[in-house]
């Protein structure tokens, strides 16, 4: 039996809690919550990137109205309007679209920190990392979760270890993302020189092959297990190190009501490490998500007045 805190102690906080709605009117100019990562301050509520680049985890048609709705007007506009409800830092995977991005947010005057996440030609080729670090400057530098899941999956993680060693040398923070609580085990248990996680609370990584061995079959798309958050979690509360936990709301799938959203940010604040952040992809075309999402965190992690 999976060692976690009791469903009902969350569940019922959850449903006595104030709205997210409810919240925002009083709470909106307090700041939010804030943990360490080396030097740097960072509120608990990081800012993703995935929606503004039409990653939805969920269908082709979701990932392209991402990608129709989120010009990059919109997108520098949300991260100003982030920073403006008290969060100051974002997540974003390196390509040029999104450094293009960077660049013209820093002209703008955006001052939120950055954490980064390497894919695409970073994640081949480990000799851009210190110029991509020298232009960004970001606090920590992450594997990315599904090339980290790849090669322990493949009994690859030399070269997993072998990025770690190159972001070292930076300076910068070294992290790795991953979607397995296992790689956690692995990395922990090697005494690996890393700084910090980004832990996704639904592993997603499974092949079709690894859901058929644990359920008998498997589901059309990813999966997203209703347990995981639970095993995952476990595994961030086990190590020392600070976690970025990620997906909390199972990539739109737990957002079928405001208590739904709720319970899914007190599952993660209640079962993560109080040194630990939550980064929250946003789309706020029907509705404004980067305030309501602000206002829960706050009601959440109580900050004295």
């Amino acid at each position: 039996m999976l060692d976690l805190r009791s469903r009902r102690d969350f569940l019922g906080a959850a449903a006595s809690a104030p709205t997210a709605a409810a919240l925002i009117p009083s709470e909106s100019s307090r700041p939010l919550p804030t943990v360490q990562f080396g030097n740097t301050s960072v509120s608990r509520l990081i800012i993703g990137s995935n929606p503004f680049y039409g990653y939805s985890h969920f269908n082709r048609l979701l990932d392209q109205f991402m990608r129709d709705w989120m010009t990059q007007d919109r997108r520098i506009e949300l991260l100003h309007r982030a920073a403006r409800a008290g969060i100051n830092t974002w997540q974003f995977h390196y390509n040029q679209q999104t450094v293009a991005d960077f660049k013209r947010y820093r002209t703008e005057g955006g001052r939120m920190n950055v954490f980064l996440l390497s894919d695409f030609e970073m994640q081949k080729d480990f000799s851009m990392i210190p110029g991509v670090v020298e232009a960004v400057k970001p606090i920590g530098v992450a594997h990315h979760g599904n090339r980290t899941d790849d090669a322990f999956r493949n009994n690859a993680m030399d070269r997993v270890r072998e990025f770690c060693k190159r972001v070292r040398d930076t300076g910068a923070m070294v992290g790795v993302s991953t979607h397995n609580p296992a790689v956690v085990e692995y990395i922990e248990d090697r005494n690996w020189d890393v700084d910090y996680y980004m832990t996704c609370l639904y592993h997603v990584s499974r092949t079709k092959e690894e859901t058929r061995k644990a359920l008998g079959e498997a589901p059309l798309g990813e999966a997203f297990l209703e347990r995981d958050p639970e095993r995952m979690t476990r595994a961030v509360r086990q190590t020392a190190k600070p976690c970025l936990a990620f997906k909390l709301m199972g990539a739109g799938r737990n957002i079928s009501s405001p208590e739904a959203i709720q319970t899914a940010f007190q599952f993660a604040y209640t079962n993560i490490k109080s040194t630990d952040a939550c980064i929250v992809g946003m789309c706020p075309r029907f509705k404004d998500e980067i305030t309501e999402n602000a206002a829960i965190v706050r009601n959440l992690c109580s900050i004295p007045t």
